[in-house]
């Protein structure tokens, strides 16, 4: 039993560590974001071996505190090029920067398979490409081979909206409901409309329009359309 206790506590205590160092920490990592999670999962893991419980929670909050340190010292100009790496170019004009290459240990294959995941097959559309500070690729092609956009064609486009999700997983959505200063009873009314019910629902969003959208578990079959082709053995 103390065992699952110590687990349990070890688990909590991390991701409420997690927590407090926010998003960025567990999103695309720098090098001492990297290093920062690695200390602290091994400091938090601790208890399970020595059960030392209080002394791993120190050590824990002490990694927290230097860790948010080095963040706002990375806000600085100054400092966040002695901290951070600073971004290779790979492509440049169409022509593979082989030293570029050489500085990150990445080969020809590599980037080409970057490039095609990002939906570029031939370099000599590519206007520069580039090595992040994170590791991540970044694609600009030249003007000639960009996407197409409304205001090239001089054209207006109405506001984009984003659908609202009112239930999920057969679950309301209450603050959403909230917002739109809306409430169950509206809900429930469009349900009986439709004939479906809460717990069948995958999906529910509310539109621009102001209709429901309803996704429910149910897949529509559509055996022999090649459209509607799904890869695997499951046709």
């Amino acid at each position: 039993m103390e065992k699952i206790y110590h687990a349990f506590l070890v688990f909590v205590v991390g991701y409420l560590f997690l927590r407090l160092t926010g998003k960025k920490a567990v999103a695309q990592m720098h090098s001492f974001d990297l290093l920062y999670i690695l200390v602290l999962t091994n400091i938090i893991s601790t208890p399970i071996e020595v059960k030392n419980m209080g002394m791993a929670i120190t050590y824990a909050g002490i990694t927290v505190i230097l860790y948010k340190i080095f963040i706002r010292l990375s806000l600085h100009n100054k400092l966040r090029w002695i901290l951070y790496e600073s971004p290779t170019v790979l492509i440049h004009n169409g022509d593979i920067d082989r030293k570029g290459l050489k500085k990150v240990r990445m080969t020809i294959i590599e980037l080409l398979s970057s490039l095609r995941v990002q939906g570029y097959t031939d370099t000599q559309n590519i206007a520069i490409a580039v090595m992040e500070e994170t590791g991540s690729i970044s694609v600009i092609p030249k003007s000639e081979y960009r996407p197409v956009q409304p205001n090239d064609l001089k054209l207006q486009v109405k506001r984009e909206y984003l659908p609202i999700p009112l239930i999920m997983d057969g679950q309301i959505i209450y603050h959403n409901l909230k917002y739109l200063e809306l409430d169950r009873s509206w809900l429930m009314d469009q349900l009986e409309k439709s004939g479906e019910k809460i717990e069948n629902i995958l999906l529910a969003t509310f539109l621009e329009d102001g209709k429901l959208f309803i996704d429910n578990n149910e897949m529509k079959e559509h055996k022999g359309d090649p459209y509607y082709y799904k890869p695997g053995r499951d046709n």
